[in-house]
């Protein structure tokens, strides 16, 4: 099985509110469909999540009582998204359902919870896939705050053991620095601890997960012997097939 995270920067316009990609997400889900591979899949945010939840600070916890119609606003826009995201699974030939992990699951202190995994491993066993998002989750100490797809990711690669993580972004793979607006920015094949200690946070979008820094920090914890954790560029046509193929492709691994 290969686990897979449609990152919210592929499957939405980042930097305006609630733009979904539909044509980029199709694809996508018709090269899935087109690999044969037994998948689960997880999706961000995007700017369905992250720019309202940045201006509330949901990801701060429960602060003030005015977060709270904003918690709401962008519960209801996540699963907006996920409900699209899902159609076009579906529309594909990929049976999928939604399990929307603030509905379904807590956290404690920013750390997701997934004591019961009997639904998603029945829903796998009848040939369905669940479908899992960044949400808004209830925390037992903060209140509520923000998991991440990538959280998510992490949670489900332990629970499930898959062959492959596959996170799919709008870039290549990973870069000293952000080539969206540095012209010389280097790309990293392959990186490791050490060269992951040198690449700067910033983020150039609304962003309340940490961006690709986070992304790559929570490959690296999910590698094993066992598993590649790869970053591939989901906007170039047919990419995500190869990869899933086991082809070579331009992506970036992460590797303990």
């Amino acid at each position: 099985m290969i686990l897979i995270k449609l990152g919210g920067s592929v499957i939405t316009d980042k930097s305006e509110y609630k733009r979904f990609r539909k044509d980029v997400v199709s694809r996508l889900c018709r090269e899935i469909k087109e690999s044969g591979k037994s998948v689960m899949i997880v999706h961000g945010a995007g700017s369905f999540g992250h720019v309202l939840a940045k201006r509330s600070e949901l990801h701060e916890g429960h602060l003030r009582n005015d977060q709270i119609n904003a918690l709401a606003i962008v519960s209801r826009d996540v699963r907006e998204l996920n409900n699209m995201v899902v159609s076009e699974l579906i529309e594909a030939g990929i049976p999928s359902v939604s399990v929307p992990t603030g509905s379904c699951f807590v956290m404690d202190d920013g750390k997701l919870i997934i004591n019961d995994t009997e639904v998603i491993s029945r829903y796998v066993e009848l040939g369905i896939v669940p479908v899992m998002f960044g949400d808004v989750v209830l925390d037992r100490r903060k209140g509520f705050g923000i998991c991440s797809g990538d959280s998510v990711m992490m949670s489900l690669a332990d629970l499930f053991s898959p062959e492959k993580a596959v996170f799919v972004s709008d870039i290549d793979g990973l870069y000293d620095r952000d080539p969206k607006t540095a012209n010389d920015a280097k790309f990293i094949s392959d990186v490791n601890e050490n060269i992951l200690s040198g690449i700067p946070t910033e983020t150039t979008v609304a962003d309340v997960t940490g961006g690709v820094r986070a992304k790559m920090r929570a490959m690296l914890d999910m590698c094993s012997d066992g598993r590649d954790c790869i970053l591939v560029n989901g906007t170039e046509d047919g990419r995500l097939l190869s990869l899933l193929k086991g082809k070579d492709v331009k992506c970036t691994r992460a590797r303990k």
